[in-house]
């Protein structure tokens, strides 16, 4: 196993990378044709396509120079070559030729400009849409989404985070939306923690319990209720129906054939997993992808690391079209920030927001299209320069959400997004 020694002494980056396992081939039409007739058949005419958020989070600061916006044979480009795209013009990195198959789909914003190098406020205004401040906390999109396009008849949580790792549990990231909105957390893409009964518990006295619980929180709830004890009864209530659907998370009910597509590694089943949480109607899913944090052997590691996300995503992607999935979910890859123009010593390249470069594609952005654009060398936007506020306006209006719109909190009406910023109206169909 390969290990870097992060420059910028984050606490976050003092994990050594993982070293994925090679990927599978695209393809394998006759199996996407009969899971599209499988989820055609379980419609009614009577529902509408829910819309969903699918966020791919490139941790640490994914190279712009390397994937989105490659400056092949300039002074700061490094070795990768630029590759045309299924969009005559548009050129992305090398170490993307399955992605780049499916540019059609997808739409590149390479004027990003968030002028925040640091890596926790740097993910916090890119998941939130605002900056900082010790006067306010803000929800993160995937909270804002679930508030927004969750059913309030849905027995799923809104919020999914596929992390790698065995971690999991609740997020702490829906701020005045409340828990209900916050994050479930699944570590290594297995399903959520302690959703299967004990062996000693049988289903008759499964009820029993649950029977209690209720009446007791009626009767305290009567006299007692608040906020608080809401979110009390509430997590009891989503904790049973988890249960219920454990089947949902489980990324081994999918076929092996989709296994082998989409690769035997822990990205490529943390894709697949997302593919089947779509399709189960969760309305936003975040998958992680890490470490990106290169300050040494740049070009070393994200050759290593871009093939690995490349296959499943452009994979996903390709599903997502056939199943008919696509109109209806936005899907966006980002980061915390780019990474400098300028090569340092240690063959690395160091922390930039000033010129970096956010995916989208799907649901209601153009498709096969770039906005902005930074100059030869990469060091400045020089067209269509974007920022978080901007990009966080733009993604809920993709899936039909008025962004300039407020929510009640407690008798006080308090804005989606940031109301200084607006959409990106040129990328929005």
């Amino acid at each position: 196993m390969k290990r870097v020694n992060y420059a910028c002494g984050s606490a976050d980056h003092t994990i050594a990378r993982r070293r994925f396992l090679g990927g599978a081939l695209l393809g394998s039409g006759a199996l996407m044709c009969g899971l599209q007739q499988k989820m055609r058949a379980a419609e009614t005419p009577a529902e509408r396509p829910l819309k969903k958020i699918l966020l791919f989070n490139m941790h640490g600061g994914l190279s712009q120079l390397e994937s989105w916006d490659p400056k092949p044979g300039t002074e700061t480009g490094g070795p990768f070559r630029a590759i045309p795209t299924s969009v005559p013009g548009i050129h992305i990195s090398e170490l993307l030729p399955h992605t780049a198959q499916q540019m059609h789909h997808l739409c590149l914003l390479r004027g990003v400009n968030t002028s925040e190098d640091d890596h926790g406020k740097g993910a916090y205004l890119m998941l939130t849409g605002r900056r900082q401040s010790p006067a306010a906390a803000y929800p993160e999109i995937g909270a804002v989404a679930a508030k927004n396009l969750l059913p309030p008849t849905s027995s799923l949580p809104g919020h999914i985070r596929i992390v790698p790792g065995g971690g999991g549990g609740r997020g702490n990231d829906a701020a005045y939306l409340g828990p209900k909105y916050s994050s479930i957390a699944l570590g290594n893409g297995n399903p959520p923690q302690y959703t299967t009964r004990p062996e000693q518990v049988d289903e008759a006295a499964e009820k029993r319990r649950h029977s209690f619980r209720r009446q007791t929180d009626a009767s305290f709830l009567n006299r007692h209720r608040s906020a608080m004890t809401d979110a009390f009864v509430n997590s009891y209530e989503q904790a049973e129906q988890l249960m219920l659907k454990r089947d949902v998370f489980d990324v081994e009910k999918e076929a092996p054939a989709d296994h082998d597509r989409y690769g035997r590694n822990d990205i490529g089943r943390h894709c697949l997993l997302a593919r089947r949480l779509l399709a189960h109607d969760v309305p936003f899913v975040q998958v992680t992808h890490s470490n990106y944090d290169t300050h040494n052997e740049n070009f070393d590691f994200h050759h290593e690391l871009v093939p690995q996300f490349d296959r499943p995503f452009a994979t996903l992607i390709a599903d997502l079209s056939t199943l008919g999935l696509l109109d209806d979910t936005l899907v966006v890859v980002l980061s915390e920030f780019g990474r400098t123009p300028n090569i340092n010593l240690y063959m690395g390249r160091d922390h930039w927001s000033r010129a970096w470069s956010v995916l989208v594609g799907g649901a209601g952005v153009a498709r096969g299209a770039v906005y902005g654009a930074t100059n030869e060398q990469g060091t400045e936007v020089v067209d269509g320069q974007v920022d978080h506020g901007q990009l966080f306006h733009t993604y809920l209006q993709a899936v039909g959400v008025d962004s300039t719109a407020s929510i009640d909190v407690d008798g006080r009406q308090l804005p989606l997004a940031d109301p200084a910023a607006e959409p990106i109206w040129k990328i929005l169909s």
